[in-house]
């Protein structure tokens, strides 16, 4: 089934259908948490806003969120991170991803950004053979992480 996909920036009245999307593919409803990241990918004063959602025939079937990093990390130039992507089950394998995708680092090259960074769980060979075909590759940085008691 072909579809004709729809890739824009993400608005404030884009939250129900991102977290219902969210919720199918995780099964948790996690509202104060895009209610977060959609207040700062707005806050155009202190940001560029780096996220864009997927729509077809008007609905939002898919978005990805990141952010556009001045710095951070001790890194020089330019540098974007992709921290959330979600696509309808209905409309994955169905290029959806790709297309948000595209229009995302089109956007970042508009931005000046020179490199853009994600993360991915060791085990999930699905969404790193996606960032893979899209020619991401393992960074030369190592993350780190610790577990408090």
């Amino acid at each position: 089934m072909a579809v004709q996909v729809t890739v824009r920036m993400i608005r404030k009245n884009d939250l129900e259908a991102v977290v219902a999307i969210d919720k199918l593919i995780t099964g948790q409803e996690r509202r104060e948490y895009y209610q977060r990241k959609l207040a700062m990918a707005l806050d155009n004063e202190h940001n560029v806003n780096a996220s864009v959602v997927a729509e077809v025939g008007g609905k939002v079937v898919g978005f990805m969120m990141g952010d556009v990093l001045f710095g951070e990390y001790g890194i020089a130039d330019s540098s974007a991170t992709i921290d959330t992507l979600g696509v309808h089950p209905d409309f994955q394998k169905h290029g959806v991803a790709s297309d948000l995708m595209d229009q995302f680092l089109m956007n970042m090259k508009a931005a000046n950004v020179k490199k853009i960074y994600t993360l991915v769980n060791w085990n999930d060979f699905a969404l790193e053979g996606f960032f893979s075909r899209h020619k991401f590759q393992p960074s030369k940085r190592i993350s780190l992480e610790l577990q408090l008691p």
